[in-house]
Order: C-alpha cells, then structure tokens, then sequence
C-alpha cells in the first residue's frame, strides 16, 4: 500500500465511481480501510491518526465491520485475582475489564479482595438456551389454536430441520405464543460455546419453512420479538435468554467492617430500599446497584455482542445478615455470552480471553461459555457489595474526588 493508492482510491469514492463499501472489490482490505479514513479526514477536516493506528490486520475484522476506518481504542484493565467455586469455572481468574468509566475497576476490585478474603465466590449456571421468536399470520384464533397445537405435538420434527443447519446447536423446545391472529413461536436452543445468536437465526429459519408446510400459518417476520433480543423484556427476566446464572458468598461481619468499611446491617438497608423498593418504584426489570458496569467491561474486552448489555442488566441482587456474616448474591437471568464466533477471533477480545483462561471451544462444549459467565457473575457481585458500601457509608462521591474522576 502506497499514499498514491490511498488517495486515488478516495478520489474514485469522491468522483462517484465507487461506493464506500465497493473498496475491498478494488483494493486489500487495509488499503479500503486507509482511502475511507482519507476521504472522511478530509471532508471533515478531522485528524484520524489515532483512529488507523491499530494492531491487527484489517482482512480479520471482515467478518465484524462493514466500512472500516480503523479501531475505537478503550482502556483495558485487570481486575482479580478472583476466586470462583463454578460449575465450569475453578479457582482464581484474572478478569480484563474495558471501559472508559474512571474508579470502575478500582471498586471492583475492593469487591474482589472482600470475596477473595471471604473464600472465594460460588457460581453456577442455572439454565441455558439462546432463543428465536418468528412470528406468523393466521386466519382467527381458531387457526392459532390449531398451529399451537400442531407445533407442541411435533417438535421433533422442528428439531430435525433446524439442527440439519447446524452441526453444534440443539434445539430444546419450541413454546407458542398467540396474540389474536398473530402465532408467536420461541425456539430455545443449546449453542454449546457459541454465544448462538447466527446459528438461532438460521436453524429458525430452517424450522419456519416446515411450519408454513404443515400447518396454514404464514410467516411474518423471522424476529417477532418475543426473543427478545437487544431490548428490555420481561420475557427474559423470567425465563431467561442466554445463560441465567447466579453468584453469592458469604462475609464475616467482621470483614464487612474492615475491608468495606460499613456494617452488614447497613448494606442490607441500602440494598433493600434502593436496589429492591427503588427499583420497583422505577418499574425496572433490574433489581440491582450497577451490574451492567461489569457486564459491558467485560463485553468490551471479551468480543461479546455489546447491545445485549441490555439483557445483561436484568439482574436481581439480595442481601441478607446471618448469623455468621453478611450473605450477598447476584442472579443475572439473561446473560448472552460465547467463547468462539462473534468478537471474540479479534486479536484484543481473544488475549484478554487467554488471560482469563477461557478462549475457544471447552471440553465438554458449552464449558467455556459457562465459565465465562460464571466469573462475569462473580465479578458482577463483587461490583454490588462495593457499591452498595460505598453508599452505605457515603464513601460513593469522596471515592470519585479522591481517584480523581
């Protein structure tokens, strides 16, 4: 690649004799990158040094970005090492976190070292299934009955044409819904290590063709949104989207005082009356202080699919004083996250995956992804008892002043 290649490509954008997205059909993909960074610099007079400063090729992002200019750079950091008792995940884990939000590690962190000094945090996913909701057009409710009928009898038969698309995903139930005329259909599927959300798609679409075949149902949309994907839903809190999986541990009042600076029974009042009667007050499907802070750190840094920090959020987080210290947990029930496929093949997303010791396909399949999940939990509560302290003992805006956020 030459600066003279670079501003003959842009200058063939500006002429009208290509298209934006045309430039990898004329040039290598480094190249196209390079000509849509001149010819946007120059209509906005923006200097886009940094944006093209990136260290991977841009041939290996073709599957994760159309029109590339470069690389939206994010501060990377580390929290840990973080103790977790998972079903899949064991023993201490370096989590990389990236955000650009000042003190978030840092209180995470002060959580971490509470749960690590407590034992360590116990995790488990409690559910799995990524999931896909078509919806169809019938004649009258007379029809939607006889289509719902027609599907909870013959699932297997979904099941065979989906899966034929797919060499990893099954499919786990198909549950129908109907609104008036309107046949609404949630497939739920095991996506092994895969975050799934492509191979739903797909498998779905495969599953459709057979009921328009059987049943007098016309398909509408591939997404009815019943999902629900990248949206706030109900749906998803209570059956879950993804893995559901839940976090806890116990602390001695004693390290409740003496690492969080605050009483158990302080916490529990905060917790109580912000992230429970707040939250309902709100109409929020998020009982909880911030758990998507984590979530979207460590979407960021680990090639997930950030729009479902949305579904990330939906947790509920509780706190009760025992005999023997102050009991916290975290139940996360639509967390949508892989450890092969997506983001997560880029050379950052996939480092910071080897450092937390989970990239690729797990052995059995689908135990990667289940540890991930679980430590992102962990993580998740550990972000809850700092916060909750925090405010609990009026620490929240002197810690900002202090750290200088």
């Amino acid at each position: 690649m030459t600066d003279s290649d670079v501003v003959a490509l842009a200058e063939r954008v500006r002429d009208g004799e290509l298209r934006l997205y045309e430039l990898e059909d004329h040039a290598d993909p480094d190249t196209a990158a390079a000509a849509r960074r001149h010819l946007l610099a120059e209509e906005t007079d923006t200097d886009l040094s940094a944006v093209g400063d990136y260290t991977f090729d841009a041939a290996d992002a073709e599957s994760n970005i159309e029109n590339m200019v470069g690389a939206a750079q994010v501060p990377m950091g580390v929290v840990g090492p973080l103790p977790v008792d998972g079903g899949a995940a064991e023993g201490d884990h370096h989590l990389p976190l990236a955000t650009s939000e000042g003190a978030l590690l840092a209180s995470v962190n002060r959580g971490i070292s509470t749960i690590r000094n407590a034992g360590g945090a116990t995790a488990r996913v409690l559910k799995s299934g990524m999931t896909r909701a078509p919806v169809f057009r019938v004649e009258d409710v007379a029809e939607a009955g006889e289509v719902s009928a027609w599907v909870r009898e013959h699932v297997d038969t979904l099941a065979d044409a989906a899966e034929s698309t797919t060499s990893h995903g099954e499919l786990q139930d198909v549950t129908p819904y109907v609104v008036g005329d309107s046949v609404f259909l949630r497939f739920s599927y095991d996506t092994k290590d895969a975050m799934g959300m492509n191979m739903a798609t797909i498998a779905t679409e495969a599953a459709c063709d057979v009921v328009e075949t059987e049943t007098p149902a016309d398909l509408v949309a591939l997404s009815g949104n019943l999902c629900s994907d990248k949206k706030p839903a109900a749906i998803n809190a209570v059956e879950g989207r993804g893995r559901t999986v839940a976090a806890d541990v116990l602390i001695p009042h004693e390290q409740v005082e003496d690492r969080l600076d605050t009483t158990s029974d302080a916490i529990v009042e905060a917790n109580t009356r912000k992230n429970l009667v707040g939250s309902a007050k709100a109409g929020a499907l998020g009982f909880n202080a911030h758990a998507a802070n984590v979530v979207a750190a460590a979407f960021l840094a680990l090639g997930q699919d950030m729009a479902q920090v949305v579904e990330g959020s939906n947790a509920i987080t509780t706190v009760d004083t025992r005999e023997d210290g102050l009991y916290a947990s975290v139940t996360i029930a639509s967390l949508e996250v892989g450890t092969v496929g997506g983001g997560t093949g880029l050379p950052t997303q996939s480092e910071a995956l080897d450092v937390l010791g989970y990239s690729g396909g797990g052995d059995p399949a689908g135990s990667n992804a289940d540890a991930l999940a679980e430590v992102i939990a962990a993580g998740a509560l550990a972000g809850e008892l700092s916060l909750l302290a925090a405010l609990s003992s009026r620490h929240l805006s002197s810690a900002h002043a202090d750290l200088g956020r």
